[in-house]
């Protein structure tokens, strides 16, 4: 689903990634509070709602081939993105709970300068014990924001501290916050820090 401004207009795109049993109109809901009506906004649907069937942080085989093909989701979408001219600068990343693992998974897998990876209630995917310590790459000062309850059900706090130090060995610059007994939702703050993500790197025009 395409929300915002059209591709040929848009000053930039944000790919937005649903959680699980959601659908691309729940994340979509986010648009208006982000306020930003010069965006491009793409949220792209998983099978029946649910991209992979376990935990994010299960055995990796346990939620193939779903990983995989979310991930090649979001990669065709920055690929048609390139070759409709955004740069990869222009292109913001956001997932929220399933959707935010999928989305660090693929920043962390094709780094490179984004807009923004914004991380709402979510982390890199792996069984615990997992070290990333084979990946490289570089984020090239990329704005990484990670969001979290401190007591989530679904997202443990030491993953988000986990993956907070990955990217900032990939050269991101990562801000971490882990909100003190907030539910599983995108709270107003976390609305704020996406808006400054993409007037950062995407200012708007001032009206003549």
């Amino acid at each position: 689903m395409l929300a915002g401004a059209s591709l040929d207009t848009a000053r930039g795109a944000a790919i937005m990634v649903h959680g699980r049993g959601a659908s691309p109109a729940n994340i979509l809901d986010l648009v208006p509070a982000i306020d930003r009506p010069d965006i491009a906004y793409l949220a792209p649907g998983a099978a029946g709602g649910t991209w992979y069937p376990n935990s994010f942080t299960a055995e990796r085989e346990r939620n193939e081939p779903g990983i995989t093909s979310g991930l090649g989701v979001i990669g065709s979408l920055v690929e048609m993105l390139g070759s409709r001219g955004f740069a990869s600068r222009q292109i913001l990343l956001l997932g929220f709970s399933q959707g935010a693992c999928l989305t660090s998974e693929f920043a962390m897998r094709h780094p490179r300068r984004y807009a923004g990876v914004m991380v709402l209630s979510g982390g890199l995917i792996g069984p615990p014990g997992t070290t990333w310590d084979q990946v490289s790459g570089d984020l090239e000062g990329t704005l990484v924001f990670l969001g979290c309850s401190d007591v989530d059900p679904h997202i443990p706090a030491d993953r988000v501290l986990e993956s907070e130090a990955v990217f900032r060995r990939l050269g991101a610059d990562v801000t971490r916050v882990l909100y003190p007994g907030m539910p599983h939702l995108v709270n107003d703050d976390e609305i704020g820090r996406v808006q400054k993500a993409i007037d950062a790197i995407m200012p708007r025009v001032a009206s003549a």
